[in-house]
């Protein structure tokens, strides 16, 4: 309603600029599921404890003081948001035999830079089909970018990858664990697993070593929760745009199998043994002066997909399809004219632009990068009878140097520029 203005004086007023800015989505929350049983051993709740039927505190004999009253295990089944591994322990137990693998997964997850996770647990499975209700679960939560099933089977991780690639989600990137073997092959690695042919998810091979307080020694376990964290690391410090490549795994002593028998095996990768498993996707983990690190940024996607073929690219447009889907939702029902689309138009090129100076995007200059194109000649008649707004929109992801060449050769004489 207009305002009217009837004593003299200076009136300020807001006005509605038309500029709907499209925020960059988060990239880094994971979701992980795993095996934690009904009974583990919870920590007490400071400052409360037990009572007895008639609410009286209970006293312990021996003690002669107050029983402490412990957490309760999160119910089985049911997503929790966990921020911390403080929270992790008051809502799944420490690490111990009911829950090891899940805790080690987490613990990795946050020593690693992750600092948000959906986290589930399945209280004992004999089946891969215990898995679908919970990932059913998960479609609903939009944050989820990550997938993390410490140790799947194959039958699970096929699941894993349906979830990620499934028709209406579409914005998630499953991390596999290879299986547990030492035939250095793709098929033996993956197991049977299919590729991905968008690159919705990648694999990683051989396991890592880590710490147990539980039996005081070293346990060779799933990598899949601390390279999540890894992931989360260099989005916050880098950007999605970085390959989580060359990174150091906190809390990785070493590299090996564990095998079905319980019994591991120590493995250390080589130069030679990589060739065989990088050109067909098996991202490997190496031990070099001491550190363990990932060497590896590939996908599961086969040669035929090769534009898909790199982690960082399929994130990053993960990343630009979320976040332009997030932005855009006020276009919905308005008036489908040239006024609309010179709105779009500049929304999305707003937000590439920034994605461009943040080092994601190839080109020295903006319309190298990226275009977009909303008017008539992808809007025609037709397609505005049909209720329907089309925009075209192209980028160029920078690529991660996965291969260094120098080429050095003796030279005497001028430079030659």
């Amino acid at each position: 309603m207009p305002v009217e203005y009837l004593t003299p004086g200076v009136y300020v007023e807001e006005i509605d600029s038309g500029m709907k800015p499209i925020a960059g989505v988060g990239t880094s929350t994971a979701a992980i599921i795993g095996e934690a049983a009904d009974d583990v051993k919870m920590p007490d709740q400071p400052g409360k404890f037990k009572k007895d039927d008639k609410g009286a505190t209970v006293i312990d004999d021996k003690t002669k003081k107050p029983v402490p009253l412990p957490y309760s295990v999160a119910p089985a089944g049911i997503p929790q948001l966990i921020t911390s591994w403080e929270a992790f322990k008051n809502n799944f137990g420490d690490i111990q035999p009911g829950n090891k693998r899940l805790a080690h997964a987490v613990y990795g997850f946050f020593n690693n830079g992750g600092a948000r996770a959906w986290i589930t647990r399945i209280a004992h499975t004999d089946s891969a089909k215990d898995y679908m209700p919970v990932l059913d679960r998960y479609k609903a939560i939009d944050e989820i970018s990550l997938v993390v099933v410490p140790g799947a089977s194959v039958e699970v991780q096929d699941m894993v990858l349906n979830h990620c690639e499934g028709e209406y989600q579409q914005d998630r990137f499953a991390i596999l664990d290879g299986q547990p073997v030492t035939d250095l092959t793709k098929e033996a690695i993956q197991g049977g697993l299919r590729n991905s042919d968008h690159g919705y998810g990648a694999i990683y091979y051989p396991w890592i070593q880590v710490y147990d307080p539980v039996d005081d020694r070293r346990e060779i376990i799933p990598p899949s929760g601390h390279i999540a964290g890894i992931f989360a690391r260099v989005d916050e410090e880098r950007g999605v745009h970085k390959a989580p490549a060359n990174e150091l795994i906190h809390g990785a002593l070493g590299v090996g199998i564990r095998n079905v028998d319980g019994s591991e095996t120590p493995m250390v990768l080589s130069r030679a043994d990589q060739a065989g498993l990088n050109p067909h996707g098996v991202n490997v983990i190496r031990k070099f002066d001491g550190d363990i690190r990932i060497w590896g940024a590939r996908t599961l996607a086969t040669d035929v997909n090769a534009e898909w073929r790199l982690i960082n690219v399929r994130r990053l447009f993960l990343f630009i399809k979320k976040s332009i889907d997030h932005g855009t939702q006020w276009v919905v029902f308005e008036p489908n004219d040239q006024a609309l689309w010179g709105k779009i138009t500049r929304d999305v090129s707003d937000f590439l632009r920034r994605v461009w100076r943040s080092g994601a995007l190839f080109g020295p200059t903006e319309q190298e990068a990226f275009f977009v194109k909303c008017d008539a000649t992808n809007n025609p008649r037709e397609v505005r009878d049909a209720g329907q707004v089309i925009i075209d929109i192209g980028v160029a992801p920078v690529k991660p140097a996965e291969f260094v060449i120098f080429r050095i050769s003796q030279w005497a004489g001028p430079n030659p520029g």
